[in-house]
């Protein structure tokens, strides 16, 4: 059975299970601003010497620790919010692909969610 439609916030009637279109502009405005605040990633961190280092990880662990498929993106297991020691320790880095980073570990740190996801060196 078919789970009723409900009433968004701004009065429209809404399908269940479908974001009404005045909440995704609104999160697209939220993210908008978000995005003018933050530094950019040289500035966070992310320079040639990272890409080397990067490089070198993904050369020794090639596989994403979530799904198994190739990984492109070194993880910080525990968010370094600009702790170079964190930022540098190979013990907090894990493998992942672009799809779980940006997928499961995101959401997960939106719920202040730190622990590995099974990274190595954990």
């Amino acid at each position: 059975m078919a789970r009723p439609p409900h009433l968004c916030s701004c009065g429209k009637i809404v399908a269940h299970g479908v974001r009404c279109t005045c909440q995704a502009k609104q999160d697209r405005e939220r993210k908008a601003r978000f995005d003018q605040k933050r530094p950019s990633a040289r500035a966070r961190g992310y320079n040639h010497e990272w890409q080397n280092a990067r490089a070198e990880y993904l050369g020794y662990f090639p596989t994403c620790k979530i799904c198994g498929s190739s990984a492109n993106v070194v993880d910080h297991i525990r968010p370094h919010k600009g702790d170079d020691r964190l930022f540098w320790d190979s013990r907090n880095w894990q493998p992942l692909c672009t799809t779980c980073h940006n997928s499961i570990k995101q959401r997960q740190e939106k719920r202040s969610f730190t622990q590995p996801l099974g990274g190595y060196g954990s």
